[in-house]
């Protein structure tokens, strides 16, 4: 029995997607990144050391694992090769939505990503990894302030409060003072994904396409799905297990090597 293991070492979580035999499901684990690299990764020589045993589902090693990072950080992982997120990213969207033509939009924990995919290949794309504007870490901010989870914070698309700021800092003090104005919670939080639109609306008109797939541990935002439906009048399909995209498509490409 083979093992493929594809890893996708996220700024908020690290996943893990595991292929024993092609044709059987995939087995699927997360790891919150500091808790995982404090007890199971170490630098040597430059490379990062991984710990891998005793995990879920890898009571053998794997006989061929392919790792990617995210946004400019490249990823040197002793024992693996690498893939560039982009690339991971569109394997594993079009292996989970079974879509061959679209535009892939995924927002990770501190980076965005739109690409433009035919035939089921990268085309081009476009990348935002300079800040965590629209990002899932301007989410947490922005749902802390209104003492909300993010499972509430997604409940909220209608009628938005104008705000300006995506930033994940300064855009705390633009919030807090809508709410010393007295918008309530609803139109307050919906004015939270309406800026994720904003943000990454010009993205996606640079490279439209017929629809969207929507990948990435942001995509569990309902409200943000339906805004993106609603202004660009497009179909938008958020595949099951969109979280982990990058890891099986690192899983994948690795039952290529």
């Amino acid at each position: 029995m083979s093992l493929r293991c594809g890893i996708d070492l996220g700024s908020r979580n690290i996943k893990i997607a595991l292929l024993h035999q092609p044709g059987e499901k995939l087995k699927l684990f997360q790891y919150d990144t500091i808790e995982f690299y404090r007890r199971r990764g170490r630098m040597r020589d430059g490379r990062l050391v991984l710990d891998l045993a005793g995990l879920p589902g890898l009571d053998m090693a794997p006989d061929s694992l392919v790792c990617t990072g995210y946004g400019r950080q490249t990823v040197d992982v002793e024992g693996a090769k690498t893939v560039p997120e982009i690339k991971a990213h569109v394997l594993g969207a079009v292996y989970l939505s079974d879509e061959k033509n679209f535009t892939l939009l995924d927002l990770g924990g501190q980076d965005s990503k739109v690409a433009l995919v035919r035939e089921g290949k990268l085309v081009d794309f476009l990348t935002n990894d300079k800040c965590a504007a629209s990002t899932g870490r301007y989410l947490e901010n922005m749902a802390t302030v209104l003492g909300l989870s993010l499972e509430e914070l997604s409940q909220y698309s209608a009628d938005p409060v104008e705000l300006s700021a995506t930033c994940a800092i300064f855009g705390e003090s633009e919030l807090i003072g809508r709410i010393l104005e007295g918008h309530s919670i609803a139109r307050l939080a919906a004015g939270v994904n309406y800026t994720i639109f904003k943000r990454i609306h010009p993205l996606l008109r640079q490279l439209a396409s017929e629809k969207i797939v929507f990948t990435g541990g942001v995509s569990r935002n309902r409200a943000l799905v339906e805004i993106l439906a609603r202004e660009t009048e497009l179909p938008v399909l958020v595949p099951p297990h969109a979280a982990y995209a990058g890891a099986i498509g690192c899983c994948l490409r690795a039952g290529m090597e």
